[in-house]
Parts: structure tokens; C-alpha cells; sequence
């Protein structure tokens, strides 16, 4: 009874997700807060669950922009704490400082724009969420990197939005 009890309630929070506006929009912020996929994945599934270009682009930006001043703040400690508790992802952690830092070059260079532009290119391995690891690794301060990334997040769905539903447009 109690398997299909929970079997019952996920089953109605699916629908909830994917049948009311609000779970929608849940949903689409859900999805944006997730590494890699980030607003570029989020707005195009809110739009094809229905939810309207303005909605699914700000819900997509909300969600894609919740992990940033967490990861900014706590990455460094984090990684700290796994390689003094988990001995085993060093490696793991390594590759992602090393990414980090390999991309954080041309922000670097370029300082705030730098990263604003990395932010804004809608291409796997750029994002908020690199962005911010980037900011991490670079010790920026968090009023400072949040509004840039905030910027680039904009212009990136801004970009999706074109891309995915500004060709319809045109023709």
C-alpha cells in the first residue's frame, strides 16, 4: 500500500508539473538551475510546455540565477572540504579548478566585460554557472559578479529567444 501510495503522489505532482502554469513554470526554473543546461535548456522547454516567451524567460532567468552567489561564495570550500573528506575526487576537483581557471584567462584579460561576454555566449561550457565558478576561482566579490552574470544571462536568453522562436518570425 504504501509503494502505491507514493506511486499516487508523484504521479499527481507530474501532472501538477506539467499541466498547470504554475508547475510549469516550477518546472522550467527546476531545469534552468541545472549545470549545463541553464536558461539555454530551460526557456526553449517552458515554451514548448506551453508557458508564454515572457514567462518561460524570466522564470528560466530566476532559476538559472538562484545556484550563482551559492557557488561564488561556497565553491572553494567546498572543494576544500572533498578533498580533506573524500581523498577519491581530487581529480574531479582538480579538472574542474583547472577548467576554471583555462577559461577564466580571457575574463581575465578583459575584467568584467570578460566575463559578461563569456556569460552571454549561449555555447556548452560557458554560463552562469561556470561564470560564477569562474568569479570563484578568480575571488571576485559577490556584488560584483552577480550583476555581471545576471547581464549575461539576460543577453543569453535573449539570444535563445531569437534563436529558437524570432526565426518563426522572419518567415
Amino acid at each position: 500500500a504504501c509503494i502505491s501510495e507514493r506511486r499516487t503522489m508523484l504521479d499527481s505532482l507530474s501532472l501538477w508539473l506539467h499541466e498547470t502554469p504554475l508547475g510549469e513554470t516550477l518546472l522550467t526554473m527546476l531545469i534552468s538551475m541545472l549545470p549545463v543546461v541553464e536558461l539555454r535548456g530551460g526557456l526553449p522547454a517552458g515554451v514548448a510546455m506551453g508557458l508564454p516567451i515572457p514567462v518561460a524567460f524570466a522564470a528560466s532567468l530566476v532559476g538559472n540565477m538562484i545556484p550563482v552567489p551559492f557557488i561564488i561564495l561556497f565553491v572553494r570550500p567546498l572543494f576544500q572540504w572533498v578533498r580533506i573528506h573524500i581523498p577519491k575526487l581530487e581529480g574531479f576537483i582538480s579538472h574542474l579548478e583547472a577548467r576554471a581557471e583555462a577559461k577564466s584567462a580571457d575574463v581575465l584579460r578583459y575584467q568584467t566585460w570578460g566575463l559578461l561576454i563569456f556569460v552571454a555566449i549561449p555555447l556548452p561550457g560557458t554560463g552562469a554557472w561556470t561564470g560564477a565558478l569562474i568569479a570563484a576561482v578568480l575571488n571576485m566579490r559577490l556584488k560584483r559578479a552577480v550583476p555581471v552574470i545576471f547581464l549575461g544571462v539576460v543577453i543569453a536568453g535573449c539570444i535563445i529567444t531569437l534563436l529558437t522562436h524570432g526565426v518563426t518570425l522572419l518567415f
